[in-house]
């Protein structure tokens, strides 16, 4: 697996995308402060730009370098989080505005996932996690039923035996109103 994360991090310093697996899905992924790469996922991925895009960072330590201000709250969700949760904060900051929601809010998940931790931590930035699939289509839940046209579109795609899983299913979904309460968009 060594070898596996030093080449993701050569690419995704090189400004290039790559096809991963995360502790939800199969993801189409790029050092999510490279704002070419973005643009080069959304054409990829046939999305409508206004559309944000998840990231993935390894620890809550980083969380402030993103989002302005943080919910009180957050800090007791996250550490009673037990199962791959993306949230959804309103004051995101040091982040292409292309990933942005048009309201200012960045959805941000801690990745539970060892290899996913482990490419974050050397690339030094987050990385754009979004579904291996064109928008529109089904999410896919295991490899093999990815798109061969989106594969041919990587630079690099991970080998399957670094997933910790075969099969996947989405992050819950959960966005921040206040200092005190959130919302769950997707369970």
């Amino acid at each position: 697996m060594e070898e596996v994360i030093k080449k993701c991090v050569s690419i995704l310093k090189e400004g290039k995308v790559i096809l991963y697996p995360t502790d939800t899905v199969w993801g189409i992924g790029c050092d999510a402060t490279c704002e070419e790469a973005i643009s080069r996922i959304y054409r990829i991925k046939q999305r409508n730009e206004k559309k944000s895009m998840i990231i993935l960072i390894d620890s809550a330590q980083r969380l402030p370098m993103y989002v302005e201000r943080i919910p009180l709250i957050a800090w007791d969700l996250l550490s009673h989080v037990s199962r791959p949760t993306t949230f959804i904060y309103e004051t995101a900051c040091n982040l292409p505005q292309k990933i942005i929601h048009e309201d200012g809010t960045i959805a941000i998940r801690i990745v539970q996932d060892n290899f996913c931790k482990r490419v974050i931590k050397e690339l030094g930035h987050p990385l754009i996690s979004t579904s291996a699939n064109v928008a529109g289509q089904p999410t896919p839940p295991t490899f093999d039923k990815i798109d061969p046209q989106v594969i041919a579109e990587m630079d690099y795609v991970v080998p399957q035996e670094c997933a910790s899983s075969t099969e996947f299913k989405p992050s819950r979904l959960i966005k921040f109103l206040d200092d005190y309460n959130f919302t769950i968009v997707r369970n």
